[in-house]
């Protein structure tokens, strides 16, 4: 694999050198996950199913097995949430120690059995705010503490992302994206364009931050396995030929940038 698992094999070496001892009645692991995914009024139910089926394959996967197994301490923990609005955030699988192939296996069928919502407006900032406390009293005690965040377009509800992203970061969790870019149509217009631009400026921060794109639906389940296995790892990709581009005529949406739309979309129809 490009990022391959050399630096893996790295870290397994010289991680059990400052691993802290975790606190009485926890379970140490080398990485604590929150996967957050996207269910707004943009996302239909055949993009929501896609979304949900890329992460049941790609926790399945043996390369993502194989990350986990390669850590120093040979597991982690996740949960896996989806949000909407401000009021729209539900846990379908809680946190679940995962240690080898049939753990895996069976938190992602606990997620493919589990039934869908639908939200409508797109509060990333709730979300966030949602997800800081869900480590608090876990049972885990992770090396790093991850929040990952899929979607199709920027906040536009629920307060400011960049407030709700650097409260996270103050207590040393790593945001980290999967933005889906398309130029889908949708029933409240064209997408806003440049999002893995605004999910870059806006949305990811912390320590090792980084976003995977996803260039639409179909191709997400690529993406997701590829970022999950560079957040077990504690890796970083490298800039994509998209972003180190971006200077030629590439407009970067400002982080009130959804919330602009949705007050001009308000004023247009009322």
């Amino acid at each position: 694999m490009g990022f391959g698992f050399k630096a893996l094999v790295v870290a397994a070496l010289i991680g059990p050198a400052t691993l802290p001892s975790p606190a009485r009645g926890t379970t140490a692991v080398d990485l604590e996950l929150v996967l957050g995914v996207d269910i707004s009024g943009s996302v239909d139910a055949e993009e929501g199913a896609l979304q949900r089926d890329g992460y049941v394959a790609a926790l399945q996967d043996p390369r993502v097995i194989s990350a986990i197994r390669s850590g120093a301490l040979r597991r982690i923990a996740v949960t896996y949430f989806e949000w909407a609005d401000e009021e729209a955030q539900a846990v379908v699988v809680g946190w679940t120690l995962i240690d080898s192939e049939a753990g895996a296996r069976a938190f992602a069928q606990r997620i493919a059995a589990a039934p869908m919502a639908r939200g409508l407006y797109t509060s990333i900032s709730a979300a966030l705010r949602f997800a800081v406390p869900m480590f608090d009293n876990n049972g885990f005690e992770g090396t790093r503490r991850v929040i990952d965040l899929s979607g199709d377009g920027p906040n536009n509800v629920g307060g400011l992302v960049t407030q709700a992203r650097d409260a996270a970061v103050a207590r040393r969790i790593t945001v980290n994206g999967l933005p889906i870019v398309n130029d889908r149509m949708d029933r409240y217009g064209a997408p806003m364009p440049n999002l893995d631009l605004y999910y870059r400026n806006c949305v990811i921060g912390g320590p090792g931050a980084f976003m995977v794109v996803a260039e639409d639906f179909q191709s997400f389940a690529v993406a997701v396995r590829r970022k999950l296995i560079l957040e077990i790892a504690g890796l970083t990709p490298p800039r994509s030929p998209r972003l180190l581009h971006r200077a030629v005529a590439r407009w970067e949406p400002p982080c009130d940038a959804g919330e602009r739309r949705l007050g001009r979309r308000f004023r247009d129809n009322y």
